[in-house]
C-alpha cells in the first residue's frame, strides 16, 4: 500500500514539474498596442497624439499654376520684364507648389492651447535679363548657375516659404499670422489673383502679438502690435540723395528709400461682427515712419518721425437671392503715410510701376507709364510729407450648381501727393521731372504735365470647376489700367536688363492683362 501511495505521489510531482516547465516556456502576454484615436473636440481630421492629450491635424494642398503674360506668379506684370511688353516678357510662368500645415490643440484649465504651422514648397520658373551686350542670363528661383555659363548647369532646388507659425492661448495670438487689419478673405474677395489693390494683405502672415476679446453673438475685438518691416513699409523717399536711374528701381524714380532701424511696431485695432447674414469689420492701423539721415552720416541730421494711419471697412453679405451660397464681399480703405494697407504686399510692384506701350507721337520711340507710392517723401532739412491713398475692392460670387461657380471682381486705388511734396518733385528747384532730376533723364524733351498722382484700376473674372470633392480647376483673367498724371515726352535713359534703349518716350497711361489656369488638390 505504501508502495502504491509513493508511486501516485511521485507521478503527481512529476506531472507538476512538467507542467511548470511548460508554463515557463509560454510567451509573456504582450502589452496592448495603443492605436491612434480620433479626437472629436475640434472638428473632423483631428487625432490624439499617442500617449498625450494633444490633438493634431495635418492638411495642405498641391497646386499647379500656369500664368499667361507674366514674369512672376499671379501678382501682376506692372514692372521689370513683365511691364516691358517686349521679347523679355514671358509668354507664361509656371509654378508647382505643395503646402503643408500642422494644427495642434490641447484642452487646459485656461482654455485651449493651439499651435499652427503652414509652409510651402515651390518651384517657379523665372525670367531672362539682358546684359547690355547681346547676351542674357537666366535667374531661376532656387537654382545655382554654373560659374562659366549662366544658362546651363543649374541645380534644381526650389524654394521654401513659411506662411504661418503661431501660438494661440487665452485669447492671445503670438507669432506669424494674417494681419488683424485684413478682411477675412484677405486678398481674395472672389479671385485667385494675388495682386489686388484696395485693402490690407499679408496672406503669407506677419509677426504679431494680438489679444482678441470675444463678446458673444459673433462680436469680437482684436488689439495687435505687428512687425512693419517685412510687409508694411512702402518707402520713405529721400529726394535730396543722389539718384541713379538705370533703370528706375523698385523704390520709384524720384528718390532713394532711407529707412532707419525698427523702432515701433504697427498698432492695429479690429472690431468684427460675424452673423448668419454675413460679416462686418472695421479696422484701424497706426504706422510710424522712421527715417535715417539726410546724408551719409549722423552729422547731416534727420527728419523727425511721422506717424501715418489707415482705416478700413469690410462687409460680406451671404444668402443673397441669386442662389444658394452666393456671396458679395466689399471693402474700402483710406491711408495717410501707411500706403501698404491699400497697395498691399503682394500687389506686384504696384507701389513702383513702370509699364511700357506704343505711341503715336512722331519722334517718340515708345510710351511709358510711371506710378510710385511711398509712405512719405522729404528733402534735406525738410520734414516728411505723407502720401495719401484710398481705394476699394470687391467681388460677387455666383454658384451655378455644387460643382461650378463664377465670380466677377474688381479693385481701384488712388495715390495723391500734397502740394509740398509735388513742389519737391516738380518745382523749379525740385528733384523730379521739372527739377534737378531732369538732367538724369537727359532733360525733359517736352514735359507738359508733372504730377506724381496716379490710380490703378483692376477688373477680372474667375470660374471654378470642382468635379470631385477637394479637387478644383480654375481659370482667372484680370485686366489692369494705370492712369498716371505725367504728360509729354522725356529722354529716358533706357534699361539694358529689359532691352529698352535710351530714347524719347511719351508719358502715357498704360494697360496690361494676365490669365491664370490652376489645378489644386486639397487634403
Amino acid at each position: 500500500m505504501k508502495m502504491v501511495k509513493s508511486l501516485v505521489l511521485g507521478s503527481a510531482a512529476a506531472l507538476l514539474a512538467v507542467g511548470g516547465a511548460q508554463a515557463a516556456d509560454l510567451p509573456v502576454k504582450a502589452k496592448a498596442v495603443e492605436y491612434v484615436k480620433i479626437c472629436s473636440l475640434y472638428g473632423p481630421g483631428f487625432y490624439y497624439i499617442p500617449g498625450t492629450d494633444t490633438c493634431i491635424k495635418l492638411g495642405g494642398y498641391l497646386r499647379a499654376d500656369v500664368i499667361i503674360n507674366s514674369n512672376s506668379d499671379y501678382t501682376g506684370n506692372t514692372s521689370g520684364a513683365g511691364g516691358a511688353a517686349n521679347r523679355f516678357t514671358n509668354g507664361y510662368t509656371w509654378r508647382s507648389r505643395e503646402d503643408l500645415n500642422i494644427d495642434t490643440r490641447t484642452a487646459t484649465e485656461y482654455g485651449v492651447v493651439r499651435t499652427f504651422f503652414d509652409a510651402t514648397f515651390s518651384w517657379t520658373s523665372d525670367t531672362y535679363a539682358g546684359q547690355g551686350n547681346g547676351s542674357t542670363v537666366y535667374s531661376p528661383i532656387g537654382t545655382v548657375s554654373a560659374p562659366n555659363n549662366a544658362n546651363s548647369g543649374a541645380v534644381a532646388a526650389g524654394t521654401v516659404g513659411v506662411y504661418y507659425a503661431f501660438i494661440q492661448f487665452a485669447g492671445f495670438t503670438m507669432g506669424k499670422a494674417v494681419s488683424q487689419f485684413s478682411a477675412p478673405w484677405a486678398n481674395y474677395p472672389g479671385n485667385n489673383y494675388d495682386g489686388l489693390v484696395g485693402g490690407g494683405g499679408t496672406i503669407t502672415g506677419v509677426n504679431q502679438f494680438t489679444y482678441t476679446a470675444q463678446f458673444g453673438n459673433g462680436v469680437s475685438l482684436s488689439l495687435s502690435a505687428q512687425d512693419q518691416s517685412a510687409y508694411y513699409q512702402a518707402g520713405v523717399f529721400n529726394l535730396g540723395a543722389p539718384v541713379t536711374i538705370a533703370p528706375p528701381g523698385a523704390l520709384g524714380i524720384v528718390g532713394v528709400s532711407d529707412y532707419a532701424g525698427t523702432i515701433a511696431p504697427d498698432l492695429v485695432a479690429m472690431l468684427r461682427v460675424d452673423q448668419a447674414w454675413g460679416l462686418f469689420q472695421a479696422s484701424f492701423a497706426a504706422h510710424d515712419n522712421h527715417v535715417a539721415y539726410y546724408g551719409g552720416s549722423e552729422l547731416t541730421g534727420h527728419p523727425d518721425d511721422k506717424w501715418g494711419w489707415a482705416g478700413q471697412l469690410a462687409l460680406s453679405i451671404k444668402n443673397i437671392p441669386t442662389g444658394p451660397g452666393d456671396t458679395i464681399n466689399l471693402q474700402g480703405v483710406y491711408t495717410n503715410g501707411a500706403t501698404r494697407y491699400n497697395i498691399q504686399d503682394l500687389a506686384g510692384s504696384a507701389g513702383a510701376n513702370t509699364i511700357y506701350g506704343g505711341t503715336g507721337i512722331p519722334g517718340a520711340y515708345q510710351s511709358i507709364g510711371f506710378g510710385f507710392a511711398p509712405d512719405s517723401v522729404f528733402v534735406t532739412g525738410g520734414s516728411q510729407q505723407l502720401i495719401t491713398t484710398y481705394g476699394f475692392r470687391g467681388a460677387y460670387v455666383h454658384n451655378w450648381n455644387p460643382n461650378w461657380n463664377t465670380s466677377i471682381y474688381g479693385a481701384w486705388a488712388q495715390v495723391n501727393y500734397n502740394g509740398t511734396s509735388k513742389s519737391y518733385i516738380c518745382g523749379a528747384g525740385g528733384t523730379g521731372f521739372g527739377g534737378t532730376f531732369a538732367p538724369l533723364l537727359g532733360g525733359a524733351a517736352n514735359l507738359t504735365s508733372c504730377n506724381p498722382d496716379y490710380s490703378i484700376a483692376q477688373i477680372g473674372t474667375q470660374t471654378q470647376w470642382t468635379p470631385v470633392k477637394n479637387l478644383t480647376f480654375s481659370a482667372d483673367y484680370v485686366y489692369t489700367h494705370l492712369d498716371q498724371s505725367f504728360a509729354g515726352t522725356i529722354n529716358f535713359p533706357g534699361s539694358a536688363a529689359i532691352g529698352k534703349p535710351a530714347a524719347v518716350y511719351e508719358l502715357k497711361d498704360q494697360n496690361t492683362h494676365q490669365l491664370m489656369f490652376r489645378a489644386q488638390r486639397n487634403w
